[in-house]
């Protein structure tokens, strides 16, 4: 496949794992129809799981102007999906108003949707009516009883307050925002990578949460807070360097490394490489279109495998196919949308390089087949 037909390859796929979702949840039946039977203790949050994590990877192609023909009027229509799906998630009288206020596991998933806030503010956030402006502001603060440990959840609590704040809420709590970006800068690692709290762990929350929420909540912040902008330069070469680090993680085959933490997010574990390449991040010795193929590669893998999706189209636990052993006990078929990240460059124009540049070789492949390839330097 060249630039344009891998393009749409991943649209397809975008909307094959995010539309029952969307199409449910702007009906109102999503609570009626997702499957929540695989741990079933966790299923009251189950819902706000898929919606906010399938709407973070979403965004940005919901927020791309310029489309013509077929998918512009695809993008229309699931722009106005969204919308919809907003006010049902946050409508007190609907049925499928969502679980916020728990302690706990809604502060998580309230954050991804403020993600998707931030990544679509022009074709969600500005779009919101007053009414649902308002009941979001109140769900969003409900998470507000959710103290976080120290570790990625700071983010969260940072993440929901950069949504009040695009929101219009003069209550928004610059504090929350401020603890959660100092503390990550105590806890940097080294070369690229940094611990989840002051440990170091061997996983993909560096991808899944730590470095995408970072890098945007500090775009955002920087214009406010001199201190941030001071910031983002340093925060930016981390980021950079860890985006080369997970292409290199992506093998001749499209598999990688299982490692740590929720695996079963599958190529959700490549957030951190996509945002890279929507918002022109990469290292110069990593092409856009080098990117483009090693992550479809890695989606084709996943998705042709028989089993990840079910006879309704909702997803499954699992990498390839059904291995329910896989997902820890904290995991539901909500958490599963999570993947929808690795979709974060169809909010590239189809003339950006990510798409219009020839096929290329990822690292992994271009090693394996026995050619030189330039060496990535340590980060300074």
């Amino acid at each position: 496949m060249d630039g344009m037909e891998q393009r749409t390859y991943w649209l397809d796929t975008m909307l094959k794992i995010g539309g029952p979702v969307l199409e449910a949840l702007a009906a109102r039946r999503l609570k009626e129809l997702l499957p929540t039977e695989f741990h079933s203790d966790r299923s009251q949050f189950a819902h706000l799981e898929a919606f906010a994590r399938l709407a973070c990877g979403m965004a940005p192609w919901l927020e791309l102007e310029g489309l013509e023909g077929e998918e512009e009027q695809l993008r229309a229509r699931y722009a106005g999906l969204m919308l919809e799906a907003i006010d049902a998630a946050v409508d007190p009288q609907s049925p499928d108003y969502m679980e916020f206020k728990t302690e706990g596991q809604p502060l998580v998933d309230a954050a991804f949707l403020a993600h998707a806030l931030v990544r679509a503010p022009k074709a969600v956030t500005a779009r919101l009516s007053e009414r649902v402006r308002g009941h979001l502001i109140l769900a969003l603060k409900e998470t507000r009883r959710t103290a976080p440990s120290g570790s990625n959840w700071l983010l969260f609590s940072a993440m929901v307050e950069a949504a009040l704040y695009m929101l219009g809420d003069p209550d928004y709590d610059r504090m929350r925002v401020g603890y959660a970006v100092h503390m990550f800068m105590d806890w940097y690692k080294g070369d690229g990578v940094y611990g989840d709290g002051k440990d170091f762990h061997w996983d993909y929350y560096n991808s899944f949460v730590i470095q995408p929420m970072l890098v945007d909540i500090l775009a955002l912040f920087e214009q406010e807070t001199e201190q941030y902008a001071l910031l983002k330069p340093l925060v930016m070469d981390r980021a950079q360097r860890y985006a080369s680090v997970l292409e290199r993680s992506i093998a001749p085959d499209g598999t990688y490394p299982f490692l740590g933490r929720s695996i079963v997010y599958r190529f959700g574990a490549f957030q951190l490489l996509s945002q890279a390449a929507l918002q022109h991040f990469l290292e110069d010795t990593l092409p856009p279109a080098q990117v483009r193929c090693a992550l479809t590669a890695v989606i084709r893998r996943i998705m042709e495998y028989p089993g990840t999706l079910d006879e309704n189209g909702w997803l499954r636990p699992g990498i390839y196919g059904y291995q329910p052993e896989l997902a820890e006990s904290y995991i539901n078929t909500g958490s599963l949308y999570l993947c929808a990240a690795v979709f974060l460059p169809l909010g590239l124009p189809p003339a950006d390089p990510f798409w219009s540049g020839e096929d290329m070789k990822w690292t992994a492949l271009s090693i394996a087949d026995g050619e030189n390839v330039m060496r990535d330097h340590a980060l300074e």
